[in-house]
């Protein structure tokens, strides 16, 4: 029996799904998890808040389609508006807009994490056949120079002359037009993201998908989950309707992303006096800007977003008595479009202007830190019930930052930029070599730099003791025997790369504990 997916049209009256697993949302770890688990025979439904937008809906339209696949239409911040979060409200979830960078998860992060915070069954032994399988179904390769637009040629020339090491990026892509509008979903179905790939798979082996349906409470005693109850979301007004689902599954998975996993767990009774780590060492890779004026045309939307990656600084590095040198990022191309430059670009009247009418030969650059792991955040509810993510900027991630903005304008100097604007509010510019001593002045903190967090991790942080972890190595959440999550939430610290891969080498492992479970 082949599924289908299911939208707000198709909800004329409430009514109760049945299934063996249910699982909440559909990006990278709902639909990887839906295609494994249906894979090995269960019947699977998945449940996932936003709507379905195919490539004929996409218009290339920036606002249009931030409302359509951006949840909140970009417009969601950290509690003191210093971090605009980004993430996905569709079916194939983030995966829809993000860039297709496709990493394995570095084997020294997963040491990390089975040293430090004692997760078994997530090495490479486990994921490297997970992975060579996803690899093949999303065509995962490395970038070729026809990929490469002119932003990441100069990138990479300067990484060259620099010293630094440099790759080319993992894509996750298939005839790729190069239309350069990654952010607005792909009209050509190119970007192989799980709208295109996984879940359809999971389709033709028989799961159902909900879209446009919000879940709302676990039903739920003695340790096991027998109900989720749902509710029909009303598209036109973007708000739950009237009209109730009854999910009842012999497991139950929440795969709703690193922003909400935790968010969705604390909105349900007792689970935050039961797991006092819920929502804490929370990371969401802190991603800061260099843009710059070069004496030609860049066409900064154009091509593919990033083509090259410099990770000579990828792990940060420390003196003998464990003080901070440099280090603890990604560094690489960026790619904005007009609308959004003109948010991004500090300024205003005369000097946005003049920035403004040289777009064409306007250059970017960003990099996303890899999360100090002593200086989480955390995420809460408020007392009307929103949610409510907090990120302290503390010393060592400070220095990481301005490290960061340091090394992306040495990239712009190689590069030959004319001027050289820092992404921040106070719009400071680089002119001579003495002003990069203004870098370490720079305030980090709302109002000071213009940051972005596409990769959020942990809230739901996987390890042995229900007293400082939300889920085991099983990702059984602590106290229960059927209810699970999938997703970067479990992280104990961020990836230091793009997480995609590893969210879904995860999804693999953790269909097999569900399976066990049910059976």
């Amino acid at each position: 029996m082949t599924g289908k997916i299911h939208q707000y049209t198709d909800y004329t009256e409430s009514k109760t799904v049945v299934s063996d697993v249910c699982i909440i949302g559909s990006g990278c770890g709902g639909a990887t998890l839906a295609k494994r688990l249906s894979d090995l025979g269960m019947s699977v439904v998945v449940v996932e808040q936003g709507g379905y937008y195919p490539a004929e809906s996409m218009d290339q339209n920036e606002l249009n389609m931030a409302g359509k696949i951006s949840a909140e239409r970009n417009f969601a911040t950290s509690a003191d508006g210093g971090n605009s979060l980004v993430y996905g409200a569709n079916v194939g979830g983030a995966s829809v807009h993000y860039w297709a960078d496709s990493y394995r998860t570095p084997s020294d992060r997963l040491d990390l994490w089975k040293s430090r915070y004692g997760i078994t069954g997530h090495g490479l032994a486990e994921l490297a056949p997970a992975w060579d399988e996803i690899e093949q179904n999303l065509n995962i390769h490395e970038a070729p120079d026809e990929y490469f637009n002119r932003m990441n040629q100069l990138v990479r020339a300067a990484t060259k002359t620099l010293g630094w090491k440099g790759h080319r990026m993992p894509q996750a892509r298939k005839d790729c037009v190069m239309s350069g509008h990654c952010m607005q979903g792909c009209n050509y179905d190119a970007k192989q993201s799980q709208m295109i790939t996984h879940i359809p798979m999971a389709i033709e082996n028989g799961a159902q998908i909900y879209a446009d349906c919000m879940a709302q409470n676990l039903v739920h005693a003695d340790g096991k989950v027998v109900a989720l109850e749902a509710r029909a979301m009303d598209r036109a007004r973007n708000r739950p309707s009237d009209t109730s689902i009854r999910f009842e599954a012999g497991a139950f998975a929440i795969a709703a992303g690193g922003f909400n996993s935790a968010y969705f767990l604390l909105k349900q009774d007792g689970f935050k006096e039961a797991l006092p780590a819920l929502g804490k060492h929370f990371s969401m890779n802190p991603t800061a800007m260099v843009h710059a004026q070069y004496d030609e045309r860049i066409e900064l939307w154009r091509g593919i977003p990033s083509a090259w990656g410099i990770d000579e600084f990828r792990l940060a590095r420390y003196d003998s008595t464990g003080g901070y040198i440099e280090g603890g990022y990604l560094l690489m191309a960026n790619q904005v479009h007009p609308g959004l430059l003109a948010a991004v670009i500090p300024g205003f009247g005369s000097d946005h202007a003049d920035w403004m009418k040289n777009l064409a030969n306007f250059g970017s650059t960003a990099g996303w830190i890899d999360d100090y792991p002593d200086e989480l955040g955390e995420i809460s509810i408020n007392a009307d019930g929103a949610r409510v993510v907090t990120y302290e900027y503390g010393p060592t991630t400070k220095k990481i930052l301005r490290d960061l903005i340091k090394k992306q304008i040495l990239v712009h100097q190689a590069a030959g930029a004319r001027r050289i604007l820092v992404g921040d509010y106070a719009g400071t510019k680089i002119e001579k070599p003495s002003d990069m001593a203004r870098i370490d002045n720079l305030p980090i903190s709302a109002g000071g730099l213009i940051l972005s967090a596409p990769h959020p991790a942990g809230g739901c942080r996987m390890g042995d003791s229900p007293k400082t972890s939300v889920v085991g190595s099983d990702h059984l959440v602590h106290g229960f025997q059927n209810l699970f999550v999938s997703d970067s939430s479990v992280f104990p610290t961020g990836v230091s790369m793009d997480p995609s891969l590893t969210i879904m080498g995860f999804s693999y492992v953790a269909a097999e504990h569900i399976l066990s479970a049910i059976n």
